[in-house]
């Protein structure tokens, strides 16, 4: 009876342990991430609140399912950022939006200056990247968003959309092109 008792107090210790184990691993993931996967959900929902709840919505699946990532599957980044980009498909298809890019977004990226002449050319050039930005199709914005907002490597945005890396490096520059030849056209 003795022998039960004591492994009992083992096993719980060793519980013990993991838990904290996988409570030190989760906040570290959730800090080295949580701002990129906050401004990618950010680019694509276009609202402080909603980007919020859910980047919550993203770590709450990590922290859940993270026993079920393999390395040998895809690196880590890959894996999470999937998860990002299916929670923020999941909110649009039930709430049947289809705007990703946010105006806030791209004038919180592009102002940083704080002087009011400074402000007028920024607002300005705000509404003209907008503008641009309306333009680009539904995969086109989706890379520019992983690419800028989540800072994804090209290798990672393929991996992600199941795509080639050239093929990501291709619609990047084309789509950059894209709202260049935009924008100068919005000059004129």
């Amino acid at each position: 009876m003795q022998q039960i008792t004591s492994i009992d107090v083992l096993s719980r210790q060793s519980s013990k342990e993991e838990l904290y184990n996988k409570e030190k691993e989760f906040t570290s993931i959730f800090e080295a991430y949580y701002k990129r996967v906050y401004n990618y959900i950010y680019y694509r929902v276009r609202c402080y609140y909603t980007a919020e709840d859910l980047t919550s919505q993203v770590f709450e699946k990590i922290m859940l399912k993270i026993d079920t990532y393999s390395e040998k599957k895809s690196p880590f980044e890959v894996w999470l950022f999937a998860i990002a980009r299916n929670t923020v498909n999941d909110y649009f298809r039930s709430s049947q939006k289809h705007t990703f890019i946010s105006i806030d977004t791209i004038k919180e990226l592009i102002s940083r200056k704080k002087n009011p002449e400074d402000m007028v050319a920024i607002s300005e050039t705000n509404e003209e990247l907008f503008k641009a930005l309306t333009i680009l199709n539904k995969k086109e914005r989706n890379i520019i968003e992983l690419k800028f907002g989540a800072e994804l490597k090209n290798k990672e945005i393929a991996e992600i959309l199941n795509i080639t890396e050239g093929n990501v490096g291709i619609i990047l520059y084309r789509t950059m092109k894209k709202l260049n030849k935009e924008l100068k056209k919005e000059e004129n």
